[in-house]
């Protein structure tokens, strides 16, 4: 996080009083569920007239013995782009392609706007953690007031805790929780706001 965006974040939390967390989030273990609950959502909701942003991961997978391909879905144009590198049978390295993800970033940055209703992120992963990825967006949406989806795992939970600064919520890892969290905050929003079913 940049020192703009976490002094922009403190003085937001001293302004609103962070009565409803803006951030929220998932915990999920398991490989792909996270996605699939968040893409849901995302589907849901753009069906319902909604301006949501953000990134789906979809997980494909392959047949000659390697591990999935990992493609981030751009919201809400719905565009791919492959975040994933095929290192080979028996490999364990990492096989993101940071470059792609970060390309996925500046997509994702160049639509965002502050009349969204929602941004989702589909996970707040070692990328963001190290400091890159979705980081910085999700400290700006949140500056902005829109509140923000997304999936962590125990691995990165003490990073998404420091870099929250208390904005965060643990919602349960089920459609309906995460619609109606949805729908508190743009309840909040006014009479003009968009409903959420």
């Amino acid at each position: 996080m940049t020192a703009f965006t976490r002094e922009t974040m403190r003085a937001t939390a001293t302004a609103i009083a962070v009565e409803r967390p803006l951030l929220g989030y998932i915990r999920s273990e398991d490989r792909g569920v996270g996605d699939m609950l968040l893409s849901h959502v995302a589907e849901r909701l753009i069906a319902q007239g909604l301006r949501v942003h953000g990134a789906i991961q979809v997980n494909r997978d392959r047949h000659d013995g390697q591990r999935c391909d990992m493609d981030i879905r751009l919201l809400p144009e719905g565009r791919e782009i492959r975040v994933s590198q095929s290192l080979g049978l028996g490999a364990r390295g990492c096989r993101l392609d940071s470059g792609a993800l970060e390309t996925a970033v500046a997509c994702v940055g160049a639509s965002f706007a502050p009349d969204a209703d929602v941004l989702i992120v589909n996970k707040f992963g070692k990328q963001e953690a190290c400091g890159a990825g979705f980081r910085t967006l999700i400290g700006e949406a949140i500056s902005m007031g829109v509140p923000v989806l997304t999936c962590v795992n125990a691995m990165n939970q003490t990073a998404f805790d420091e870099f929250s600064a208390g904005f965060q919520v643990r919602l349960d890892a089920c459609e309906t929780t995460l619609l109606n969290w949805c729908r508190t905050h743009l309840h909040d929003l006014g009479p003009n706001a968009r409903s959420v079913r």
